[in-house]
């Protein structure tokens, strides 16, 4: 689960995490309002909310890809464990995500974190 700020931003991780097979599939969901502290001041702002479909082996590789595309300094990036899915459709989702090999996550981490983005 993650935020972007625009719709925009929104497809573009969207369509890179898809294509790179690092999720089978990512939802995009209509305008929410976030209410949160930032910088010792509490902020309201529009963002676009997305729900990646991987595996717990690729988070780390789907971290990093959002870390080095996103717009803000912290983005979020929550994974939550599933814990009863119907076998067919966990079927069809590690049938369509592409395993990372741990070399593949570390040096994908390492790139992600070299880069510094803006809130």
């Amino acid at each position: 689960m993650m935020t972007a700020g625009s719709r925009e931003e929104a497809a573009r991780l969207a369509d890179i995490l898809v294509v790179a097979r690092l999720a089978a599939c990512v939802q995009i969901l209509p305008e929410i309002e976030s209410v949160y502290h930032w910088k010792d001041k509490v902020e309201r702002a529009p963002e676009i909310l997305l729900l990646a479909k991987t595996t717990q082996e690729n988070f780390v590789s789907l971290e990093a890809a959002v870390r080095s595309l996103h717009s803000y300094e912290t983005p979020e990036i929550i994974a939550l464990l599933i814990t009863e899915a119907s076998a067919p459709y966990l079927e069809w989702l590690t049938a369509n995500v592409l395993p990372q090999s741990k070399e593949t996550q570390q040096a994908t981490a390492a790139n992600a974190n070299g880069s510094t983005q803006s809130a």
